[in-house]
């Protein structure tokens, strides 16, 4: 009986998720934000073709700002690897050599998994 005072019934539950995505106010602000949307694209796109220039430096530098990226990831992996190394060599050799056994086993199932993807 509390269940239905409270409107926790499926069909109240229904009703009122059915009336969220039904809000026109919502509806609007997302189709005018994609429509301002394109706008800023249509005018960006024709400032790029009427500046073959700016259109070349954008691209250098997004390549530029991609490469950084990249060595940036590598550096983290880097880091990554010898902070992995040191924590291994302070370890007692014989936990050392099951946990690179271990980690060797799961790199391997990992990669092989990121193979299978990939073909």
């Amino acid at each position: 009986m509390a269940d239905r005072e409270s409107g926790s019934e499926p069909i109240d539950l229904l009703l009122r998720s059915t009336g969220d995505l039904l809000r026109p106010e919502e509806l609007v602000r997302e189709a005018t934000r994609d429509l301002v949307k394109a706008e800023i694209r249509r005018h960006l796109e024709k400032t790029l073709q009427d500046d073959p220039k700016l259109a070349t430096d954008l691209r250098e530098a997004v390549r530029d700002l991609l490469t950084a990226r990249a060595t940036e990831y590598a550096a983290l992996v880097r880091v990554g690897t010898a902070t992995a190394r040191l924590g291994l060599s302070a370890l007692p050799p014989e936990v050392r050599r099951a946990l690179t056994h271990d980690l060797v086993e799961m790199i391997s199932k990992e990669l092989g998994q990121i193979a299978e993807r990939s073909l």
